[in-house]
């Protein structure tokens, strides 16, 4: 095996052609296949400026010991060479797109009067299959549809032309119910039973269009000829056609033919989904896993995904319609990036098909492996948010108070990024005058954290503050005090824009606005805010009780919700008449109000 140090000379002298490349490892080993416009400029751009690289292609770079590549003639062989090379040698920093063995095909069988049938297995023996098919249930429509238009065999003679004219074989029970036409005794003729076959694969490509012409056609000449009942058998199987194109989910007789590809990503995965339309009609719905790697990008993604599912599903469509450009050229085919109508309405149909199905997987991730979803969450938290370690225990602070009035605060506490709703806590400001967010923030973390200190529980990894920059630093303070701020990470989130900041740093960082790091946050501090508001409207109803009647010598707590109830506001009762305050409270405790508020 060459040495590594032989690598520079052997970039310089690579072509700048479109190729496939494949890196090579001390063993002899494929360990990544990759195409390139210029094969001399993308295989340079690995081995410079390493810094701005992720960390698995730096180390991809290191197990590289040679290199060698195949020049194509266009960008399409290179998609090509690339995805059957992937395929062969699975190389291990390659994305891993999930095979489908697990879903039905429609193969019409390689042999004399072919068979047609379902299967989960592909077997290259030349027989045709269509597929794979997601939709079991649109399967066995298509296959039901083919089976009242047409009398095929579901035998499985070898119906060669020797054995049919040595009578081998008899005609069995399918022939005498009109199931089959009997090929096996010679009773119907190869050219027949293949015009048939062409009939079926038009159906299953979805061009119902050809075969409802060519049946009119047949229905036509059957007249002309008076043969009636020949004609009318042909007019029911138009019918069903028909019939069944109607059930198809049909977009828009403006849209002809084209392939819609859509893709969502996490951190690990890409998933991507696939439409085929043909006459205005989507015949076809697949979604595929890939496995990232090499932190690829969602463009490097679709066009692996484009590459690969054409290739199975034998696509010829000139038109594909995708959410984003995809710098890649292929022959007589047109990218289409819809802004409005119904191309675009089908692209939003693909994305949500994409999003269902990753929402689908991780449901089914959580149901059979609670713990792993679980570790995939906070695995990722601790990667948006820089942290040393997953954020198991989260606590969120969140101050309320109205027009500065009886300030509270509430902390609320995520455990394995689910709400732990028994460590819940509110607090009553207590060292704080007036209306002063910042100084009750200070308070009570360093309360909370002071008391947990001292009673040597374990503390979070991730405080989150709702709030900007302000009620961060009030925070930090605290931690400050008690030395903890350099032990736990501590965030503040804004409102506004759902900003997060870090101590110390004077801009935001914006997460996705559909990464599960955000929604986590956002989920603990609208719970802090939910609960900070129901303990601070206890407060306030007890706090205008206390505040305005019970200050009245002789006037219990009791008296002053009693009036508070009768007449709604302490307003209304400086308003009333004694004899009207008596019907609610007698007459001396009325007397006692009225001359309070009359002084």
């Amino acid at each position: 095996m060459p040495d590594p140090e032989h690598i520079p000379s052997l970039i310089q002298t690579l072509p700048n052609n479109p190729g496939v490349y494949q890196f090579i490892n001390d063993t002899g080993e494929i360990i990544y296949v990759g195409k390139a416009k210029d094969l001399k400029k993308r295989v340079s751009s690995y081995f410079n400026n390493n810094s701005g690289q992720n960390g698995k292609t730096q180390i991809l770079v290191t197990k590289i010991h040679d290199i060698r590549y195949i020049l194509v003639e266009t960008e399409l062989d290179a998609l090509l060479l690339e995805n059957n090379l992937i395929k062969k040698y699975q190389p291990r920093y390659n994305v891993m797109l999930k095979d489908d063995k697990t879903y039905p095909w429609i193969c019409i069988k390689n042999e004399r009067f072919p068979r047609v049938f379902s299967t989960r297995k592909v077997i290259k023996d030349g027989s045709l299959y269509f597929g794979p098919y997601a939709s079991v249930k649109l399967m066995n429509s298509i296959l039901d549809l083919i089976k009242q238009l047409y009398q095929l065999r579901n035998c499985n003679y070898i119906l060669s032309e020797e054995n049919i004219v040595k009578q081998k074989f008899k005609v069995c029970l399918e022939y005498h119910i009109g199931n089959c036409k009997g090929p096996c005794e010679g009773l119907q003729t190869e050219n027949d039973y293949n015009e048939t076959i062409f009939e079926i694969k038009e159906i299953i490509k979805g061009n119902l269009h050809v075969v409802t012409n060519h049946l009119k056609e047949k229905m036509t000449r059957f007249a002309e000829s008076e043969d009636f009942e020949k004609a009318q058998l042909v007019k029911e199987n138009i019918e069903e056609l028909e019939k069944f194109q109607s059930k198809s989910t049909v977009v828009s007789p403006t849209i002809t033919d084209a392939d819609v590809f859509s893709i969502t990503t996490d951190e690990k995965n890409g998933y991507v989904n696939y439409l085929k339309v043909v006459n205005g009609a989507i015949i076809q719905g697949h979604t595929v896993e890939l496995k990232k790697k090499l932190d690829e990008s969602p463009e490097e993604l679709l066009s692996i995904a484009i590459t690969e599912l054409r290739q199975r599903f034998h696509s010829i469509t000139k038109e594909i319609i995708v959410p984003f450009f995809i710098d890649i050229k292929l022959p007589d085919i047109e990218f289409h990036i819809p802004q409005r109508g119904d191309k675009k309405r089908l692209l939003e149909l693909s994305e949500r098909n994409t999003e269902y199905y990753r929402k689908e997987k991780l449901r089914q991730e959580e149901l059979v492996d609670p713990e792993r979803h679980t570790k995939r969450i906070l695995q990722q938290a601790m990667k948006d948010l820089r942290m040393k370690e997953e954020p198991r225990h989260i606590e969120c602070f969140d101050n309320s108070n109205i027009q500065g009035a009886y300030p509270v605060a509430a902390m609320t506490v995520f455990k394995d990024a689910k709400p732990s709703k028994k460590d819940y806590r509110h607090f009553n400001i207590k060292t704080v005058e007036g209306p002063n967010d910042f100084a009750s923030m200070e308070e009570v973390v360093y309360r909370r954290y002071k008391r947990m200190l001292d009673e040597k529980q374990s503390l979070p990894q991730l405080i989150v503050i709702d709030g900007g920059k302000g009620q961060l630093s009030s925070a930090v303070k605290s931690l400050d005090k008690l030395g903890l701020a350099e032990k736990i990470t501590i965030v503040g989130i804004a409102k506004k824009l759902e900003e997060i900041y870090y101590p110390g740093d004077s801009l935001p960082m914006y997460l996705d606005k559909k990464s599960e790091t955000l929604k986590i946050i956002q989920q603990i501090r609208n719970e802090a805010h939910r609960f900070g508001i129901t303990h601070h409207r206890k407060q306030r109803e007890k706090g205008t009780i206390k505040s305005e009647l019970t200050e009245i010598k002789g006037i219990s707590h009791t008296t002053a919700q009693k009036l508070l109830e009768k007449f709604k506001s302490v307003k209304k009762v400086k308003e009333t008449s004694e004899q009207q305050l008596a019907e609610t409270i007698g007459k001396a405790k009325a007397k006692i109000v009225f001359e309070y508020f009359r002084k």
